[in-house]
């Protein structure tokens, strides 16, 4: 006699929980997928935007070593980088320092001039003097008196004006002759004429103060006499 199995019954499965889990997994796989879409989008966009950010780097690098080399360019044609600014400091400077010496070496030869052949200064205080004098010897005086008030005072005033004007010519000119001992006379000497000039008004500045000086003391022509008037 065979032995009879026992079969346990099989339990049915629950559709709502099946349907549930299922769900579930569904859920789960498409939040994973959106995520891995967004940081794939994210990374491209990332990506994309350093490729751009290079690219505008290297357009503006490329811009301005183009700008640098137009400005090169430009400066080689006008010869500029054989240019150099300290150089034109330092010419300014000579050229300034020239201009003063030949100005001086003129105003020296002038003022030589003027002292040799008068000037209206000295004639004023010449009849200054002359008009003193008629005042002093209108009341009374002997000729020696009138002859030193009147015309002898107005003589001197004359050499004292003179001299003076000889003495600045005289100091102007060895001024405008040694000026380019200041700066640097080896490099850059004053011209020929400016040396000239201001030598010719040395001597005539001395020559003017030697006479003026003569003439003040009446050693060239002496004052005339009470005795001679008579």
């Amino acid at each position: 006699m065979n032995p009879r199995t026992t079969t346990s019954p099989t339990v049915p499965a629950d559709p709502e929980a099946t349907a549930a889990a299922e769900a579930s997994d569904a859920e789960e796989t498409a939040t994973e997928k959106a995520a891995t879409e967004k940081a794939a989008a994210e990374e491209t966009a990332t990506e994309e935007t350093a490729t751009e950010k290079a690219a505008t780097e290297k357009a503006a690098t490329e811009e301005t070593a183009a700008e640098k080399a137009a400005a090169e360019d430009a400066s080689d044609d006008l010869g500029l980088d054989d240019l150099d600014l300290d150089d034109l400091d330092d010419d300014s400077g000579k050229e300034s320092s020239g201009l003063g010496a030949a100005a001086a070496s003129v105003v020296a030869a002038g003022l030589g001039v003027v002292a040799l052949t008068g000037s209206w200064t000295g004639k004023v205080a010449a009849e200054r003097e002359t008009l003193i004098g008629q005042i002093k010897t209108s009341g009374g005086g002997t000729a020696a008196q009138q002859i030193s008030e009147i015309y002898g005072d107005a003589w001197h005033s004359t050499a004292l004006v003179n001299g003076l004007f000889a003495l600045l010519a005289l100091l102007v000119g060895v001024f405008a002759l040694v000026r380019p001992a200041f700066g640097a006379p080896s490099a850059h000497p004053q011209p020929g004429w400016v040396r000239a000039v201001a030598t010719a008004g040395i001597v005539l500045g001395a020559l003017g103060l030697l006479l003026s000086v003569a003439m003040y003391f009446d050693l060239i022509v002496a004052l005339p006499t009470a005795t001679a008037a008579q």
